[in-house]
């Protein structure tokens, strides 16, 4: 037994060169930049707004790896501008290790995408337009239509997720599935009350690449409105299909139940009454056509209702071309149709942008 020891502590400096030589060999460092020029033609009335700017959309860093059967990452926003509000200054976006032994069961908690929509989890670097889907934003947790902060789809909690029934063929899995346990308080912030979000995903591949799906969210989110804290509610539902590969097919449809906080007017005597809706949806359609190996066209059409109406309807009818110099350099360009049922001043107008995408 002695020996046995002697021998293991005459080899514990091997074994720990080996442990930190695997985690170097399995660590990533990089990060991506994204700047735009924008232009619209609407008529803005008495907004004090431009028509056209220069803005640098997103510049990030990040470092992922996996040590024996854990993944890990870590990832930052660097633009913004901190002051008034800690909301927009730079911060942590990722923060999570997941346990990944199996392919059927991986457990992964910390900070990182809700899972819910197949577009929400998707990096801005394959979404194929200057932003995600009006549904997106408003409706899976980026910029919720409830008030929540800004969050890029994220959130703080415990997620299980699994591929079952590999194909014999090819190898790809015949069904995933997903669940997550969050805060629902988004991003960079404690839970403010006793209600967690539940988030699950279910969705079959009849053949490689092709993705068809449905998503639950059922929680509750917390903000104080003039002193008082206001708990709305986030019960949602959405359905999807989604083909990535040289040609690309995506849509979805979400429907959300669930007053916004703005909705909630709190009087002197600390009494509060509720307007508005609490019911929105969205849709949106995209199609990707591979031209060469470096350029691919993309349309889609975007639509969100704000009270799952007709005169809360906003419409985008996008046309976007995507040329690529190199796997880490990407131009973009992109023209919108807007109609926007919900402003009171001109209602149909046009945009575009060019964007340039690099990593490092």
């Amino acid at each position: 037994m002695a020996m046995e020891w002697l021998a293991e502590a005459g080899h514990a400096e091997e074994y720990k060169g080996k442990w930190w030589q695997e985690i170097k060999q399995n660590t990533t460092f990089g990060g991506y930049v994204i700047g735009k020029a924008a232009f619209n033609d609407q008529d803005l009335d008495s907004k004090n707004e431009s028509h056209s700017t220069f803005d640098i959309r997103l510049v990030r860093a990040y470092v992922n790896g996996q040590v024996w059967d854990f993944k890990y990452g870590l990832q930052m926003e660097m633009n913004g501008v901190s002051g008034g509000s800690t909301e927009k200054g730079p911060h942590v976006l990722d923060a999570w290790a997941e346990w990944c032994k199996f392919s059927y069961l991986s457990v992964k908690q910390g900070q990182f995408k809700r899972c819910f929509t197949f577009e929400n989890p998707m990096n801005p670097w394959d979404i194929g337009f200057g932003s995600y889907s009006q549904t997106t934003l408003m409706l899976a947790g980026m910029n919720d239509r409830v008030g929540e902060h800004a969050c890029n789809g994220r959130d703080i909690g415990l997620q299980i997720q699994g591929d079952l029934w590999p194909s014999k063929t090819d190898g790809h899995a015949w069904l995933h599935y997903q669940l997550g346990v969050y805060n629902g308080q988004g991003v960079n912030h404690a839970d403010r009350n006793d209600n967690k979000d539940i988030i699950g995903g279910l969705w079959v591949s009849p053949v490689k690449d092709l993705c068809i799906g449905a998503f639950g969210w059922t929680g509750e989110y917390s903000k104080d409105n003039n002193g008082q804290k206001i708990t709305v509610n986030r019960n949602r539902m959405a359905f999807g299909v989604k083909y990535e590969s040289r040609w690309t097919v995506r849509g979805e449809y979400v429907t959300s139940e669930g007053h916004k906080v703005s909705d909630y007017q709190v009087t002197s005597d600390g009494t509060t009454t509720v307007s508005g809706s609490d019911k929105a949806d969205g849709w949106y359609a995209t199609v990707g056509v591979p031209v060469t190996s470096r350029c691919k066209i993309y349309g889609k059409w975007d639509v969100y209702r704000d009270q799952k109406n007709s005169s809360s309807q906003k419409s985008i009818y996008n046309v976007s071309v995507n040329y690529s110099f190199y796997k880490n350099l990407k131009i973009q360009a992109l023209y919108g149709f807007v109609t926007d049922k919900t402003y009171v001043g001109d209602q149909y107008y046009n945009t575009g942008e060019i964007q340039l995408y690099w990593r490092f």
